[in-house]
C-alpha cells in the first residue's frame, strides 16, 4: 500500500501587527520613537505591505501619532492618563471579582506561584514589569469571561505608552508585590468584593505613583 503524498506545508508568515506590539510593549519603541515603513520590513523580516496595514491598524487604534508623513508611538498626557486609569481599575476590580468566583484550585496555585516566585526580581524594574503583566494577565484569564479579557487586553496594550514603570519608584517593587498577595488572597477565599477592593486599591497605589514619577516627586531605581 503506497503512502499518501505528504503535503507541503508553507511557513506561515511572521504578523507584523503583532511584532510591532510587541516591540511596543518590551520597550523596544519608547513613546516618541519614529516608526519608518522600510526599516520595520527589515528589521523583522517581512514585505512593506503587512507592515503598512500594521502601522494604519495601529494609529486607529491610537497606538501611533502622524505628524505630516511620519509615525511615532504615542503618549499620553495628563488627562489620557487618568482616563486610561480610571478604565483600567473598573475593568481589573472585574476581572478580581470574577476571578473569585469561578478560578480554579489550580489558577489559585499559579497566582500564589508568581506572587512568591516575583521577590527574586525585586530591584529590577523591568522585570518586575514583565512579572507584573503576567500576574494581572493570569487574573484576566481567571476571571472565565473572553470579552473582559478582550478588553483588558486594549487596556494594558495603551499602558505600554508610557515611558516609565512605576515599578521603577523606589519601594514601589515591594509593596506591588505585597498588594499582589493582598489580592490572592480574597480571589483564594472566594471574596469577590474584597477581591474587587483590592485590586482596586493596587491600581490607585499605581497611578498615585505615575503622577508622582511625572511631577518628579520620586526618586526612580
Amino acid at each position: 500500500m503506497n503512502a499518501r503524498p505528504q503535503k507541503n506545508l508553507r511557513p506561515v508568515p511572521p504578523d507584523a501587527y503583532a511584532l510591532i506590539v510587541e516591540a511596543i510593549d518590551s520597550g523596544v519603541f519608547r513613546p516618541g520613537d519614529r516608526l519608518v515603513e522600510s526599516e520595520l520590513a527589515e528589521r523583522f523580516g517581512v514585505s512593506r505591505t503587512p507592515v503598512r496595514e500594521a502601522l494604519q491598524r495601529l494609529e486607529t487604534q491610537a497606538m501611533l501619532t502622524r505628524d505630516g508623513r511620519s509615525l511615532f508611538v504615542a503618549s499620553l498626557d495628563h488627562n489620557q492618563l487618568a482616563e486610561l486609569y480610571a478604565v483600567r481599575a473598573e475593568l481589573e476590580g472585574l476581572a478580581a471579582r470574577l476571578a473569585a468566583q469561578h478560578a480554579t484550585p489550580e489558577e489559585v496555585a499559579v497566582l500564589r506561584g508568581m506572587v512568591a516566585e516575583d521577590q527574586a526580581l525585586l530591584g529590577d524594574p523591568q522585570a518586575m514589569s514583565r512579572a507584573n503583566r503576567r500576574f494581572h494577565r493570569q487574573i484576566h484569564l481567571a476571571s472565565h469571561n473572553r470579552f473582559l479579557v478582550q478588553q483588558l487586553e486594549l487596556v494594558h496594550r495603551s499602558m505600554a505608552l508610557m515611558a516609565k514603570t512605576t515599578l521603577a519608584a523606589e519601594g514601589r517593587d515591594i509593596d506591588a508585590l505585597t498588594e499582589h498577595g493582598r489580592i490572592v488572597d480574597a480571589i483564594a477565599a472566594r471574596d469577590g468584593d474584597g477581591a474587587c477592593a483590592a485590586l482596586r486599591a493596587h491600581i490607585s497605589r499605581a497611578y498615585e505613583t505615575r503622577l508622582r514619577i511625572e511631577a518628579g516627586a520620586l526618586r526612580l531605581i
